[in-house]
């Protein structure tokens, strides 16, 4: 008969090698970072040198062209950290924002030495409407959280000076889609946040810097397509990084497909190569959108390595 007197013991072990490794994980992120998260108020993770703050609009119920959208469909606001010259460290964001918050937010920025380099939209048809405000700076990681956090602490809570009209209905609502379906004709991996299916792909060929800093995926130099709903009613939204000689052809692949563009502007200032970013929107089945967003990856120099965002 075999003795189990040592079970216990065994579990015990095993459980507190869990704790071990949870605990070792839980410290990768360096100790000037943790501080900025704790500064903050908010939650990130480091990977590829980069510190990504999310900043998550779980506030807000979004409807896009009658199409329930999830905060991880594109309403997922972030700050990033890397290093750059001389010890300090290049900060770069994209804050999601309704109407009422875009001017606080705006001057509690630039009140703080933060610049503001764009503002626009990414969607067309949404309610309530919804901007997205790109941020830089350039200093010590404990700095930049100080400048920034006045700004992040009003994102919710800034009083509307408006009457909202009546939240619009949806008629596609988050189900099942086709994973691998996506992943075999996109041919990159994404990543699930509940239901909603997000490809990133990098654009590393371009060998981006600012202030000494390369200036990747993390960093927000990237293309992504999100997918929600069901196999045969989907939709799609994203996002595409282009040298000024690849807008062209992306436009006409887009449309071609029957995707619409509803957004084209730069989210850095003086970047050198200058880089074009164009928002994108569209329905259907899940199998052309996905057919869509190769056909727009394939335009690209070169089509990159997937990466988280």
């Amino acid at each position: 008969m075999k003795d189990h007197r040592g079970i216990p013991c065994l579990l015990a072990a095993a459980l507190c090698a869990v704790a071990v490794t949870l605990n070792v994980r839980a410290q990768e992120v360096p100790s000037e970072y943790q501080e900025v998260l704790t500064t903050l108020g908010k939650q990130g993770d480091f990977k590829a040198n980069v510190l990504k703050i999310n900043i998550p609009r779980k506030d807000l119920t979004v409807v896009v062209d009658g199409v329930a959208t999830p905060t991880p469909f594109g309403f997922g606001g972030w700050l990033a950290m890397t290093k750059g010259d001389g010890g300090m460290d290049v900060m770069m964001g994209d804050l999601v924002l309704i109407e009422d918050e875009v001017n606080p937010v705006m001057s509690a920025l630039l009140d703080n030495g933060l610049e503001v380099t764009a503002l626009h939209n990414h969607f067309f048809y949404e309610s309530p409407r919804i901007f997205f405000m790109h941020v830089m700076g350039h200093g010590k990681p404990a700095d930049l959280a100080r400048m920034a956090k006045p700004a992040v602490d009003l994102i919710g809570h800034v009083p509307s000076r408006h009457h909202s009209s009546a939240p619009a209905t949806a008629t596609l609502k988050p189900g099942k889609i086709d994973i691998a379906k996506i992943k075999q004709i996109v041919g990159h991996e994404g990543e699930q946040n509940g239901p909603v299916y997000k490809i990133t792909v990098g654009r590393d060929d371009l060998k981006l810097k600012e202030m000494g800093a390369s200036i990747n995926a993390r960093m927000g130099l990237n293309t992504w397509a999100a997918f929600v709903g069901t196999d045969e009613h989907a939709a799609v939204a994203g996002d595409v990084a282009m040298l000024e000689r690849e807008v062209t052809p992306v436009l006409k692949t887009l449309r071609s497909h029957g995707i619409d563009v509803v957004a084209i502007h730069q989210h850095m200032i003086g970047s050198e190569p200058t880089v074009i970013f164009l928002h994108y929107w569209g329905r259907g089945p899940v199998e052309k959108l996905a057919a869509a967003f190769r056909a727009t990856i394939d335009q690209l120099g070169k089509a990159g390595t997937a990466s988280n965002k």
